[in-house]
């Protein structure tokens, strides 16, 4: 087997329900995808330029769908995104969107992290 067909028979491409917890403290959910890297650079050529919340805000409205896989955001939805809600919200989307944050893993997380709180302390010490 050729190392693209493993790497393709391992993963699933299929669709996943995301969320978020509101501050109402219902949940807010969307449908998509793991992203690829040419939708991470379609996002970027939109945008054209560096800018890292533009850049999540497109991929967001590019990838996020409702339930029966129509986009859940519009283009003109992203001037409300960055005007109207909580930077807190939005970032947390963006994070669950890019699998920045793992709900379900969250202890599991912290111990991982010990490690490397270590060894950033071996390399102060070494220099």
């Amino acid at each position: 087997m050729r190392a693209i067909e493993r790497l393709k028979a391992a993963v699933s491409m299929a669709q996943a329900k995301k969320s978020v917890t509101l501050p109402d403290g219902t949940q807010f959910e969307w449908y998509m995808s793991p992203l690829t890297i040419a939708q991470r650079s379609r996002a970027q050529k939109a945008v054209g330029s560096d800018d890292a919340i533009a850049f999540s805000l497109q991929l967001l409205q590019m990838v996020a769908k409702d339930e029966g896989g129509a986009p859940l955001f519009a283009p003109g939805d992203m001037a409300e995104l960055r005007n109207a809600l909580p930077a807190k919200l939005v970032d947390e989307m963006l994070l669950v969107m890019l699998d920045a944050k793992d709900e379900e893993e969250d202890g599991e997380d912290e111990e991982e992290i010990t490690p490397k709180t270590s060894s950033r302390r071996s390399r102060k010490t070494t220099s």
